[in-house]
């Protein structure tokens, strides 16, 4: 039909959209944003919610930023008891 040439759908298989595909683990932007193993803790190794360097319990004993590891706060003469 005249009006089904022209949608994004209207073709399937290898000219068109593939059929049941996984959107998280497909090539392009949904790859980049999903990494299972990609981000952990600097400091314990431990798995990150967001991107980032450290969690967050590393990055408070640090004094550091979570996301870009920057220092923010000098932690040297604080009495931190999980330091």
């Amino acid at each position: 039909e005249p009006w089904k040439d022209g949608s994004k759908n209207s073709s399937t298989g290898s000219e068109g959209r593939k059929l049941n595909e996984n959107k998280l683990l497909s090539k392009g932007k949904a790859s980049k944003r999903f990494s299972p193993y990609g981000a952990k803790c600097k400091v314990c190794k431990s798995a990150l919610h967001s991107g980032g360097i450290y969690c967050q319990g590393c990055a408070y004993k640090e004094g550091v930023c979570a996301l870009c590891g920057k220092m923010i706060l000098d932690t040297k003469m604080y009495k931190q008891s999980a330091k």
